[in-house]
């Protein structure tokens, strides 16, 4: 397997499992109590560090279903207040962001990686990306974020994203499979088929992002709201990390790196 390096921090391969931790700068969001106010955003990325995260994921706009939409200029305002309070601070950071322009923002900011759930559909952005030379985490997507239905779409479109790196010239990226609603067309079974064949997505040779934190399809499965998944996303992401993820995307960064210490101690070799 081909490492990605973020900031000195080698992820995949036989590097151990990594830890994303989410702020959140979008009060849209699916989950509430994510929301994370600019005052606030230095002290729970210094928090969420302490309490074992690698790098930490900031975004600035609301990508789940039915969510109210924003322009890019308020969302360009968030992420640029968020990344002032983190600029010095030594923390690991990555964007969460699919335009360009919002893009730009950050770049002028200490950031170390960029997330992009648009997967490279625009070269705009692509381009930016390439020139800036930061590793990426790119998620499945054809046209738009989420539109690969099924296991077989989700591997063709992870083969379009890694084609678009090779034009681009980027080299450094993890790959996302795109668990999650992204579109009315997707199901929840959809989601579940993604988890069971979780596997196949490292057949490309590139470490693999695990993102289903408090996700619909398991509220769907438990019937319970965002604020009441936490013990079945737990249970999703010890599945994933059997079948190969190398870097988890949460919400609840103590409760999650309890499972990645239980999976790495029970897998251990002697």
């Amino acid at each position: 397997m081909r490492h990605c390096v973020v900031n000195n921090l080698v992820l995949g391969g036989d590097a151990p499992v990594r830890l994303m931790g989410v702020i959140n700068c979008s009060p849209e969001s699916f989950y509430a109590n994510s929301y994370i106010p600019i005052d606030f955003v230095h002290k729970t990325a210094v928090e969420m560090v302490e309490q074992g995260a690698d790098l930490i994921d900031i975004g600035a706009r609301s990508t789940a279903p039915n969510t109210q939409a924003i322009s890019g200029s308020t969302e360009a305002e968030r992420i640029d207040a968020a990344l002032t309070e983190l600029d010095g601070s030594g923390i690991t950071v990555s964007v969460d962001t699919m335009n360009p322009w919002v893009l730009d923002v950050c770049l002028n900011h200490d950031i170390h990686a960029v997330n992009d759930i648009s997967g490279l559909t625009s070269p705009v952005y692509a381009q930016r990306l390439a020139r800036s030379g930061l590793p990426a985490f790119l998620m499945a997507s054809n046209e738009k974020p989420g539109d690969a239905i099924g296991l077989d779409a989700t591997l063709t479109a992870l083969e379009r994203v890694i084609a678009r790196c090779e034009t681009t010239g980027i080299k450094d990226y993890v790959l996302d499979p795109g668990i999650g609603m992204w579109t009315p067309f997707r199901s929840v079974e959809d989601d579940w088929t993604l988890c069971r064949n979780f596997s196949e997505f490292g057949k490309f040779g590139r470490p693999v992002l695990a993102a289903i934190s408090r996700k619909t399809f398991i509220g769907d499965l438990l019937n319970r709201d965002p604020e009441d998944r936490l013990a079945g996303s737990l249970a999703v992401t010890l599945m994933l990390l059997e079948k190969g993820a190398s870097v988890v995307r949460t919400h609840d960064v103590a409760q999650t790196l309890d499972v990645i210490r239980v999976f790495e101690q029970m897998v251990k070799r002697s």
